[in-house]
């Protein structure tokens, strides 16, 4: 299930809305959601579009619109399908309620909070991924949601992993690389083989007739 929300700004993270939780949600979430604030930091317009986030028991995950950043933390199994229509339909809402005020100067931090109110709305809605409307959203093919981006939350915090779309083709380059030239080696092996392979065996089978011959006769 979504168990909670934070809307930010791109250029300089400035927290624009968050869900109104309770104490105990609050107080299960409070790392989670501090690393919420750290991605933010991180994001720029290099950065995936679009990204999963795992964390321990929980996974982020964040869609960029314009230049505001939406991200839920869900539970690990909840659909990933699911999370991004969710985000999805924030996007909209908020884009057509605050789109133009979003990057106005001197805004403080969480200036739309009354949008919580359409946040919990549309978090109800999709808290029971066996209603008829999210059964349909699962079976919509409109985004495959595999070809996103999934991070690992101790690699981008510790180890200088990175959000960025560069970082993203150069491991794709990289990984393709790779795989040509694995391809490539397998591909002379074979001409190789076919080159000399049956020369090879016709001097083995010469050998081995001799060698008979030899100690036979």
């Amino acid at each position: 299930m979504v168990k909670t929300t934070l809307i930010a700004r791109l250029t300089d993270g400035l927290p624009l809305a968050a869900s109104m939780d309770d104490e105990q949600i609050e107080t299960e979430l409070a790392e989670y959601k501090g690393q919420a604030k750290s991605i933010f930091k991180r994001l720029n317009n290099n950065s995936e579009q679009r990204c999963s986030i795992e964390s321990g028991r929980y996974i982020l995950h964040y869609i960029i619109e314009g230049n505001v950043c939406y991200l839920c933390i869900c539970d690990q199994s909840y659909p990933r399908k699911l999370a991004f229509s969710y985000l999805e339909e924030l996007a909209k809402e908020f884009n057509t309620s605050y789109g133009r005020e979003v990057d106005k100067p001197g805004l403080r931090p969480y200036a739309f909070v009354k949008f919580d109110t359409f946040m919990q709305k549309t978090k109800r809605i999709y808290q029971d991924t066996r209603t008829q409307s999210n059964l349909a959203k699962l079976n919509e093919d409109l985004h495959d949601v595999t070809r996103i981006m999934t991070k690992n939350m101790e690699d981008l915090l510790w180890r200088g992993d990175s959000l960025d779309r560069m970082s993203t083709i150069s491991g794709e380059l990289k990984d393709s690389a790779k795989l040509f030239k694995d391809k490539a080696r397998h591909l002379n092996l074979q001409a190789l083989y076919r080159k000399y392979g049956p020369p090879a065996i016709v001097a083995g089978v010469i050998l081995c007739v001799l060698l008979l011959r030899y100690y036979l006769f």
